[in-house]
């Protein structure tokens, strides 16, 4: 009997000293502030500073970048190095980054010159390169927080079946990429003693939920490339991407006992709430300074949406290249809408950044009956798949069966087995699924020459924002 009392004395004292030590763990917190796909895009860095400036003067914080940095300002895009949007990011201090696709398009001379700038951690856990620039890029990195927390962070860039992430073959010569779920498993091994672990991710929405539905390694996922707005929660794993261009920013609040955080709660902050920071206001007005950039080449007659942009710039390769079917795509839109009246070289560049050259060719409407369903059934790239996605100067219906997929497309102005002459951009040219064509041949002539020469010669410009495509039901 008195055995038993002096067991349970025992273990009544140890419960007690249990409790009595969690109760005595101090209680932390971060906040991890977070955006992806800036495309330079510099109007509101200013409200973006003030952001992380609030935060920091009440809780310890972290700064991080899921890529595409750049591709999408004149200011930067055209700036040496591309450095403007580095600096910026150097002078708000960011902690950690991974790279975009896009920061690949420079060149990988521009990139490593970027990464020797930044202050920052710039990191890619799926890249294996022959350039000594990018081959010491590491893929993860220990963040030692100002309240003692250790946070683990890795980053990853999406891959396609090519070989590489999204792009111009040439850009990526010399360089291996692996597949980044892969990558980021074996990565967060280096990482498990961390009191936290943090994927960031530029693999695109799609696949940051597949892979955290099958591995739960990370608390965190900060993803981009998709351009959507995510806020969720799965298989335990906390994923957020912001949009695109700043509008918003993603806020990862972390609240920790000791070392293990006990909740974490991710928000999407539209950064038109915050007044922009006066220091960075006049930073931005130096890098947009250029006159040459500034200057008004042309006028459009009436605003135009994304649709409108397309109709023009469709209407403009047929004239250009004298041909009577002109495609172009989505993605190389690079603006949603364009207001009435001037248009300087800044905001063409803007609209049309990637210098895309035109080919020439000859298809019958069958062939591009082929090219469209394979591009609005394509698995492999997801995010520029169902929905019309090849803007067309002839108007066509894509019929769609019960389950969404593309399974005809009807052209009411062409005639079956007739060959035309159809021009196309080079990246719809050399990337896109199922193309069949004849006498395929590149041109020296880049859309953004023949989009400037019309608007200084035909100013006011004005074109539809009806749609020519339409998606049916059979």
């Amino acid at each position: 009997m008195r055995k038993s009392l002096i067991v349970a004395i025992i273990l009544i004292a140890g419960l007690f000293g249990i409790i009595l030590y969690h109760g005595t763990l101090q209680k932390r917190e971060i906040v991890i502030i977070s955006t992806n796909d800036m495309h330079a895009s510099l109007d509101n860095f200013p409200r973006l500073a003030t952001a992380v400036q609030q935060c920091r003067d009440t809780v310890v914080t972290v700064l991080v970048d899921a890529g595409d940095r750049w591709t999408g300002n004149a200011f930067v895009d055209l700036a040496d190095g591309r450095l403007p949007i580095i600096d910026l990011m150097n002078e708000l201090e960011y902690d950690v980054a991974t790279l975009g696709n896009h920061e690949f398009d420079a060149g990988q001379q521009t990139l490593g010159g970027a990464i020797s700038h930044s202050d920052f951690v710039t990191l890619c856990a799926n890249m294996e390169s022959e350039n000594d620039a990018l081959a010491t890029l590491p893929s993860s990195h220990i963040h030692k927080s100002d309240n003692c927390l250790c946070i683990g962070f890795c980053g990853v860039v999406t891959n396609y079946d090519n070989g590489h992430p999204d792009g111009n073959d040439a850009v990526f010569e010399g360089l291996r990429f692996t597949d980044p779920m892969h990558s980021a498993c074996h990565a967060s091994n280096k990482l498990r003693r961390c009191s936290l672990q943090v994927l960031v991710s530029h693999m695109g929405d799609d696949k940051d939920m597949e892979y955290a539905a099958g591995c739960n390694d990370y608390d965190i996922i900060i993803g981009g490339h998709t351009h959507k707005e995510v806020d969720t929660v799965i298989n335990n794993v906390v994923i957020g991407q912001t949009g695109r261009r700043l509008k918003n920013v993603g806020v990862t609040r972390i609240r920790f006992q000791g070392c293990k955080p006990t909740d974490i709660e991710y928000e999407n902050v539209p950064l038109s709430n915050y007044e922009p920071h006066p220091y960075f206001l006049q930073r931005i007005a130096e890098i947009q300074s250029n006159p040459t950039l500034r200057q008004n080449i042309g006028t459009l007659a009436t605003p135009l949406n994304k649709v409108g942009l397309a109709n023009l710039e469709t209407a403009l390769i047929a004239k250009a290249t004298q041909v009577e079917v002109a495609f172009y795509h989505y993605g190389g839109i690079r603006l949603d809408e364009l207001p009435a009246g001037g248009m300087s070289l800044a905001t063409l560049f803007n609209l049309e950044p990637f210098s895309s050259h035109l080919y020439t060719m000859q298809m019958t409407p069958e062939q591009m009956r082929g090219m469209i369903i394979a591009k609005y059934n394509d698995r492999l790239n997801a995010k520029e798949s169902h929905r019309i996605d090849l803007f067309c100067s002839e108007p066509y219906d894509i019929v769609v069966d019960g389950s969404g997929e593309a399974v005809d497309v009807r052209f009411p102005t062409l005639k079956r087995g007739r060959k035309y002459r159809v021009a196309m951009g080079d990246y719809i040219a050399k990337k896109y699924p199922g193309i069949e064509a004849e006498q395929v041949t590149p041109l020296p002539l880049k859309l953004l020459d023949v989009m400037e020469e019309h608007l200084r010669r035909n100013s006011p410009v004005a074109a539809s924002n009806t749609p020519k495509q339409r998606i049916v039901k059979r």
